[in-house]
């Protein structure tokens, strides 16, 4: 309850109170401590950029600071021109009745572009996530409404295959398993190997819920199911893991070997080709048996345990920084229900930012999923970027 009423606090925050609006659309300056940070890395980028032209080499950890601060610079840079254009627009809007109309309307054309450039500073500005950089890989799962459930998981399944299609993204569906009866799955697994996309699919984790009339229902009645979502980090590739697993001490995994199932065929029950694997500090189980090889299906059920202990790591760190500063402002990223498909409305709710977009089939598509991606990361910046203020201020009375 606590974190509902502190997050448009947390938003607010991240904004000088300093307003213009245009028809529907409104544009708040970024806080002055948030610009300050700003032109401090843009002094540290100029620093780098000296040290390069100098033929100073630069190890790998060197390039990614440069990379994360030339991309500030550059944000920063954007955004202060069009600020100042703006302002100029303005004065002439309320100090110059001849030059109105046409300061408005370039006003009006220019509003757009200077709220996309404040929201990709603000979001430079933060710190990256730890995986930012990353593949990822996707898990799929039916929750409550049986049938309708496993057929939604599958019609999910689609909409990231399609959104990986639409952005030329590389990917390959690791596992799934279909439903005894053959509509929808109960199981599935996609691979994404694009570096980067789980940075930009990590708010996708949740429960989705979608609501429509199925098929076998005979009364027209609409219904309500769900499906989980969940979704990791490449670790490593296959040809890495055969190092990885010799990380693991004997007692730590066991591994089985068994004859895959399947509808039969010449390649089901020849041979121990499936894999389970058992990591018995965490208690996670992975059976993989989509491959005819037992080598491949057990390097990618080490690459999924490895992707898995990753992200549980990743959260325990998370849980323990909160409780040492007595956070008590959750992320989007924890959020349970996070949107609904609603089919009779034509409309998809995102529940954490509530943003709504009237176009399910471009959502299902995958050629309007960013839109909905943008809005909640937008939100989930101005929560941290709030966040981080506070911790600025507090820090900065206690010194």
């Amino acid at each position: 309850m606590l974190s509902r009423m502190w997050k448009p606090l947390l938003r607010s925050i991240a904004w000088k109170q300093v307003r213009w609006q245009s028809q529907a659309l409104e544009f708040k300056e970024l806080h002055p401590s948030l610009t300050k940070r700003a032109e401090k890395y843009v002094i540290e980028f100029k620093k780098l950029e000296l040290l390069l032209s100098k033929n100073t080499g630069f190890d790998l950890e060197e390039q990614k600071v440069y990379s994360r601060l030339s991309s500030i610079a550059d944000a920063f840079n954007t955004y202060q021109a069009n600020l100042a254009n703006y302002k100029e627009l303005n004065h002439m809007v309320n100090e110059d009745p001849s030059l109105k109309d046409d300061a408005q309307l370039e006003l009006n054309e220019l509003l757009p572009t200077l709220v996309n450039a404040a929201d990709k500073l603000l979001n430079k500005l933060l710190p990256p996530h730890p995986f930012a950089d990353k593949p990822c890989i996707l898990e799929f799962r039916p929750g409550v409404g049986g049938v309708e459930a496993m057929i939604f998981t599958q019609d999910l399944l689609h909409m990231y295959i399609n959104y990986a299609q639409y952005h030329r993204w590389k990917w390959s569906i690791t596992s799934s398993t279909k439903n005894c009866s053959g509509s929808g799955l109960s199981e599935a697994i996609l691979s994404i190997d694009q570096p980067g996309s789980y940075d930009r699919l990590k708010y996708e984790a949740g429960v989705h819920r979608v609501q429509r009339i199925p098929a076998t229902e005979a009364k027209g009645r609409t219904h309500t199911s769900t499906a989980a979502v969940v979704v990791l980090p490449q670790m490593g590739d296959e040809s890495s893991v055969a190092s990885y697993e010799r990380t693991f001490k004997p007692d730590e995994i066991r591994i089985d070997v068994m004859r895959a199932g399947g509808k039969g065929g010449q390649h089901v029950n020849t041979t121990d080709s499936a894999v389970r694997l058992t990591h018995y500090p965490s208690g996670i189980v992975i059976s993989m048996q989509e491959e005819r090889s037992q080598h491949r299906n057990k390097a990618k059920a080490f690459q999924i345990l490895r992707a898995k202990l990753a992200e549980r790591e990743l959260k325990e760190k998370e849980a323990q920084e909160r409780s040492a500063r007595k956070d008590q402002v959750s992320s989007t990223g924890r959020s349970d229900k996070i949107r609904t498909y609603n089919y009779p409305q034509n409309r998809v709710t995102d529940h954490r930012c509530g943003y709504t977009l009237y176009d399910l089939n471009g959502i299902m598509a995958g050629e309007r999923l960013d839109d909905l991606i943008s809005a909640v990361e937008k939100n989930d910046d101005e929560v941290k970027a709030g966040r981080m203020l506070l911790e600025m201020d507090i820090s900065s009375h206690t010194q």
